[in-house]
């Protein structure tokens, strides 16, 4: 079994870019978190280090244990999980207390530009039109961050504004917003960050919502 990581090592975890996970320490103590599986080093320069999906579970889940995983992409699938204190999350609608205001739209745009930094170290070509694997593993929280990132207001506890949510689908979300307009620009926004958006309508209520899925190509 593997062995439980040091408390040294999991404050590096926990104080890993909440974004793309990238990490910071001696290399001394990020090559023994790549050895436990918690880590990998991106192969293209600055060949900084970044949390593998077990750990983001990790950090994400302090009763989780760290097993050693394959290293790649940064993400697991707990989209909606609740952001520990002092962590950035993005606003999915419905949160009771938002703040408002220049520091939170200074860390929205801060965690946007992480996210495509994120997208260009791990493709091939750099490029930052299409979505990566942290997106792909994190849906409801990617997709509300492209929202939040363009300016969309997101909903309340009650009243107007976007809320994304989760959907049975694979791989997709659904944004809701009473306002029609409102919609179709969330949905614009979404395209313009590399996701697939249409316009669908609920059989018996009949409200429209939008079905968004990462683009792969």
């Amino acid at each position: 079994m593997t062995r439980p990581p040091t408390a040294a090592q999991r404050r590096i975890v926990d104080a890993a870019d909440p974004v793309t996970g990238r990490l910071r320490g001696t290399e001394a103590q990020l090559a023994a978190l790549v050895k436990r599986g918690l880590a990998f080093r991106h192969p293209r320069p600055p060949r900084d280090h970044f949390l593998t999906p077990a750990g983001h579970r990790l950090r994400e889940d302090p009763g989780t244990p760290g097993p050693a995983g394959a290293p790649g992409p940064a993400g697991d699938a707990r989209a909606s999980a609740p952001a520990a204190a002092g962590v950035f999350a993005a606003r999915i609608g419905g949160e009771e207390a938002a703040e408002e205001g220049p520091a939170r739209r200074r860390e929205v745009r801060s965690a946007w530009q992480g996210l495509l930094e994120l997208r260009r170290m791990t493709r091939p070509d750099g490029a930052t039109g299409l979505p990566c694997a942290w997106e792909r593993t994190h849906l409801v929280q990617a997709a509300a961050l492209a929202l939040e990132a363009a300016g969309h207001r997101p909903a309340r506890a009650e009243g107007g504004g976007y809320r994304v949510r989760a959907t049975p689908q694979p791989e997709a979300v659904a944004v809701h917003e009473p306002d029609p307009a409102a919609l179709r620009a969330c949905a614009a926004t979404l395209e313009e960050a590399g996701w697939q958006a249409g316009e669908h309508t609920q059989p018996r209520t009949g409200v429209r919502y939008v079905l968004a899925s990462p683009r792969r190509t």
